[in-house]
């Protein structure tokens, strides 16, 4: 199949192209940009005027509840909600049930995802057997068996002694280990942030140093180890002072942050609104200012969705009770763009441009780099010769979320009712018009 997507406004944040022209797909991978291929005769074509075509969107953590947790969504709901996102490849972590620590397990979410012909789907392998933290797994073997990565998801590692063995390991065959740093004890059982709101609302919190003092020893078995990690949801202005230093340091690190904690604060917990129960939680304002600031800088390489979809029985709950998590795949572009609409806002000399540019970076390019799916997969850009994912999306029209309309089983976000712009108009994997809005 020949497509032409014609009259939009291709933004390629991996190649700097930020202009009006032609993209030309052959056979299922970018064939040619501004310039049809020589012969080239399109079977198919899309006028994208008045649109934004990007690189499919890369998401760091989203959780298909696959295997295991087939009434909280399933792979079908998901891939769906991926592809109104805009999201082409999908990294989710292993805590599945059973937990992903088997080769035959990866293989068979894997073939599950193949069979459904839409979005990529990469599993982080889980880095403890059982996610137990007790003995490391095969990595080799889930390796070859297509996981990115090595994760204990929301499970921190109690014995140090264990993760530094995981680490070397790591190391030897140059995998990257994904940590969310959580110390195992401080804050265990905490529900929202520590700080003046959870005491008024009586809710127990998670101080900021269960986040810094898990960092501290990330980084000196980081230095020990000479291994590779991604932190995954820093939520701390301090943690990314830390995050920031042991990058000046030159250590092999990345770091990346929920959509949703960009934007909101404890604050926005409200009178116990569970919909805002998410881990880690909802900090104060200056480190919501902390974590905007570092998407700038590059202290944050990319965004997340964080997507965690939860049925009704387990959230609508009293929020001390309710389970955490949030939908987001179909939030994670519209969430970026607010971001980038409120910086070019605060900084006038940036430009409209700059920030829309910036903001797809961070879940196309950036998000595909750290992952290592730049590499091989072309993810995350629309070079020439490259896999033809792509997002085409209208950065201007608006739209209200309401859990009805989300394809995500979990219906469940704290931006429940919010209006946002941007909305994905179409949604092309190797080359497929896997989803097109409104189309008949």
């Amino acid at each position: 199949m020949k497509l032409v997507i014609k009259n939009g406004r291709v933004i390629d944040p991996a190649n700097g192209v930020d202009s009006v022209q032609d993209l030309y797909i052959e056979d299922g991978k970018i064939a040619g940009v501004g310039q049809a291929p020589a012969g080239f005769s399109a079977g198919q074509s899309f006028d994208a005027s008045g649109l934004v075509v990007a690189p499919g969107l890369v998401d760091l953590s989203a959780r298909l509840r696959e295997p295991g947790y087939e009434y909280k969504a399933t792979l079908e709901s998901e891939m769906q909600a991926a592809m109104q996102g805009g999201v082409t490849s999908l990294v989710c972590p292993p805590d599945t049930d059973p937990v992903l620590d088997e080769p035959g397990l990866v293989e068979m979410l894997k073939h599950r995802a193949r069979r459904l012909n839409q979005a990529h789907v990469h599993p982080l392998g889980a880095l403890t057997m059982g996610l137990k933290g007790q003995s490391i797994t095969e990595m080799a073997e889930l390796t070859g068996s297509g996981c990115i990565g090595f994760s204990q998801a929301e499970v921190p590692v109690e014995d140090t002694t264990v993760l530094l063995r995981a680490l070397q390991y790591a190391k030897t065959f140059d995998y990257t280990v994904w940590l969310r740093p959580q110390d195992a004890h401080i804050g265990r059982g905490g529900v929202a942030h520590s700080g003046p709101l959870a005491s008024r609302l009586g809710l127990s919190g998670v101080p900021v140093m269960a986040e810094t003092i898990a960092l501290h020893t990330i980084f000196e078995l980081m230095r020990s180890t000479g291994a590779r990690v991604h932190l995954c949801r820093i939520s701390s202005a301090a943690g990314l002072e830390l995050v920031r230093a042991a990058k000046a340091e030159g250590l092999p690190v990345s770091c990346d942050v929920g959509a949703h904690h960009i934007h909101l604060t404890d604050a926005d917990i409200g009178f116990f609104d569970s919909n805002a129960r998410v881990t880690p939680p909802f900090r104060a304002q200056r480190d919501r200012d902390a974590i905007r600031a570092g998407l700038l800088d590059g202290t944050v390489d990319a965004i997340c969705s964080d997507h965690t979809p939860v049925d009704d029985d387990e959230k609508l709950l009293p929020f001390g009770e309710a389970s955490p998590g949030a939908t987001g795949l179909e939030l994670l572009l519209s969430l970026a763009l607010k971001w980038a609409d409120d910086y070019a806002a605060a900084q006038p000399g940036v430009g409209e441009g700059g920030a829309l540019a910036l903001a797809i970076s961070r879940i196309s390019a950036d998000a595909a780099r750290v992952s290592g799916l730049d590499r091989g997969q072309n993810a995350g850009q629309l070079s020439v010769g490259s896999v033809a994912d792509v997002c085409i999306f209208d950065p201007a029209a608006r739209w209200t979320v309401q859990g009805s309309a989300l394809a995500s089983q979990g219906k469940h976000t704290p931006f429940l009712g919010y209006e946002l712009s941007g909305q994905v108009q179409a949604t092309i994997v190797a080359g497929r018009i896997a989803y097109q809005r409104n189309a008949r």
